[in-house]
């Protein structure tokens, strides 16, 4: 497996920044691992462009930026309908991820109760912000506690697209506990899925993992579940896009299957993700709207045609893996284990201590 610990340098895939006036500043994802190039966006429209060309993905990481896209337009304008305009055009982007709704309407009910003269909007939307993209951070540590606890000494470990710092503007969910188990001397490696169509596992995950100097190995989608029935595999840990109310989690396409895969062969199967990630207003996977993207994202790969002209593709972006194939679901306030129904809404009846 390999690494390269010399690449450590630290990087911020999400950030507010001053420059020119203020604005958001993002890491292109789109560009990883070749290039490292870091864009200043000025206005609502420059955000909801990046959010939706995947510029920053990842649930948290996408709530994050739409609060500080949100933050920008209150601080452009003194109109709380222009803002709520704003909120509505940055919502649109990406259906699926409930943190994106979660932290706008954050902003919007600080917003509500603001009074003062000029800036007074645009003061509180950036400090609703920051205060987002703080306790995200401080979220992540605390997974990556709970969830280093279960890799066993020794073990292998299978991820799936990318759950990393690039992902939630923090230290990562299922990657940061796979992170913080490295570092703890207990993870032997991770098998990184190369995560099809767009390439998440192998692009960014092994980009991540090397920067923290984590053993890493890339596997073709399809390999995981051989690799499984070889005893390659301890346990599988992913991230998740939304969690509804009974459990069901909405992820990156290919999600499922890991999960089949890992119950016939008896792997523990644990989802990582923050409290903002559960929607209770969601019953079950069922319910979860699931993106459709561009079919040029299977039929193309980096810009190149694979496919016969006048082919036709479907890209669902998610898939819904049901509760009964979780093993546990790891957020900032412990291990959630089954029945999920009941212990998440203890989970949720209280703010997140971590």
């Amino acid at each position: 497996m390999s690494a390269d610990p010399s690449a450590s340098a630290p990087y911020e895939p999400v950030a507010w920044t001053a420059a020119g006036g203020g604005g958001v500043r993002l890491l292109d994802q789109t560009l990883l691992p070749a290039e490292e190039r870091y864009i200043d966006l000025h206005s609502v429209e420059a955000v909801a462009e990046a959010i939706s060309t995947m510029r920053v993905r990842g649930a948290p990481a996408i709530g994050i930026t739409a609060a500080y896209g949100l933050a920008l337009a209150a601080r452009l304008t003194p109109d709380l309908d222009a803002v709520r305009a704003a909120a509505a055009t940055l919502g649109a982007t990406r259906p699926t991820a409930v943190n994106l709704r979660w932290a706008l309407d954050r902003v919007l009910r600080r917003l509500a109760a603001v009074q003062g003269g000029p800036g007074a909007l645009g003061d509180a939307a950036l400090d609703e912000a920051r205060d987002i993209h703080e306790q995200q951070r401080a979220a992540d540590a605390a997974m990556a506690r709970h969830g280093a606890a279960l890799v066993a000494p020794g073990a292998t470990a299978l991820t799936h697209c990318n759950t990393g710092p690039l992902a939630t503007g923090g230290g990562g969910t299922a990657l940061g506990v796979l992170i913080e188990a490295h570092r703890a001397g207990t993870l032997a490696g991770v098998l990184v899925d190369e995560t099809r169509p767009r390439l998440q596992g192998m692009r960014l995950t092994s980009w991540e993992l090397g920067r923290h100097g984590v053993p890493y190995e890339v596997i073709a989608d399809g390999a995981a579940a051989s690799l499984m029935a070889a005893g390659e595999v301890q346990a599988a840990f992913t991230g998740a896009d939304r969690i509804a109310a009974n459990g069901d989690t909405a992820n990156k396409l290919g999600t499922f299957p890991l999960a089949i895969a890992a119950r016939h062969h008896e792997i523990p199967f644990y989802v990582v993700a923050p409290l903002s990630t559960i929607d209770p207003a969601t019953p079950d996977g069922a319910s979860i709207p699931i993106e459709e993207r561009s079919a040029d994202e299977v039929l193309l790969i980096g810009g190149s045609r694979l496919a016969p002209r006048g082919a036709e593709a479907r890209n669902p972006a998610f898939d819904v893996t049901p509760a009964e194939l979780i093993t546990a679901i790891v957020t900032e306030r412990g291990v959630l284990r089954p029945p999920f129904a009941d212990v998440i809404i203890e989970a949720l009846r209280e703010p997140a201590t971590p």
